[in-house]
């Protein structure tokens, strides 16, 4: 195991690229995780992990043998580390290589959703719901950011995500003749609840913005969650959830 103790280390520099920058996250092909939560998960779900940074060398914590391994003192892993007051590890996971999906039947699009914890959170959810894809549309936040990450609890190591454009997302939704309904503020909307939407993909929008014009010309439907006159629309991780759970139950 190397032992670390320059701010100027190649590696140390790597690892706080890989927690600000979107681009160089997807040049090198990895991802920066924190904790021993998520470490678990990851080797859980055969996520490929190249290097490991502890704050404390550990005594039995099982790691692949072909994972690079270092050990820096508690000030400079702080410095690395995205996470206020970590207790580590921190670690790099390889992004898997998404290749075109087969016939999906269940599939939640978000588009233009910024927030890490809400992408996060709809990962978590659609896993746990057995929807077959999320696919990111327009400025969502970067899947593979360690907020996003955090978030997901695990998830994104199992949770397939594809991120398309308009016209992408149009041509797989054409291909697996699969209706596209969207969440959407409007009076012609319709219950969701009166819909079967077990067969379908359900679009959720920016909280602020809600879904684009060009997106909603997509949509079979518009489709509307109930509630209580004079509410504000929902949080979209929680729209998100209840459209999952529609389309499942």
């Amino acid at each position: 195991m190397e032992s670390i103790t320059s701010r100027k280390n190649e590696y140390i520099r790597h690892l706080r690229r890989l927690a600000t920058d979107g681009d160089y996250r997807r040049e090198q092909g990895e991802f920066l995780c924190d904790g021993g939560k998520l470490l678990g998960e990851a080797m859980a779900c055969g996520g490929s992990i190249s290097s490991v940074l502890f704050k404390v060398a550990p005594d039995d914590m099982p790691i692949p043998e072909d994972a690079a391994r270092y050990v820096a003192p508690a000030d400079l892993f702080d410095y690395a580390s995205p996470m206020k007051n970590s207790p580590g590890p921190l670690f790099t996971v390889r992004i898997r290589a998404c290749g075109k999906p087969g016939r999906l039947q269940r599939v939640l699009v978000l588009e233009n959703v910024q927030d890490p914890g809400n992408v996060g959170t709809v990962l978590r959810t659609a896993s746990a719901f057995g929807v077959q894809a999320v696919i990111l549309v327009g400025d969502c936040a970067d899947p593979y950011h360690p907020k996003t990450v955090r978030a997901s609890m695990g998830a994104i190591f199992r949770q397939p995500v594809l991120q398309l454009d308009l016209p992408g997302l149009e041509g797989l939704l054409r291909e697996w003749d699969l209706p596209l309904y969207g969440a959407a503020l409007d009076p012609s909307a319709r219950d969701l609840r009166q819909l079967d939407l077990r067969r379908c993909a359900v679009a959720i929008g920016s909280e602020g913005r809600g879904l684009s014009m060009p997106l909603l010309a997509l949509c079979r439907e518009k489709i509307l969650i109930p509630m209580q006159p004079g509410s504000e629309s929902l949080n979209a991780a929680v729209a998100a959830a209840i459209c999952m759970w529609e389309m499942c139950k």
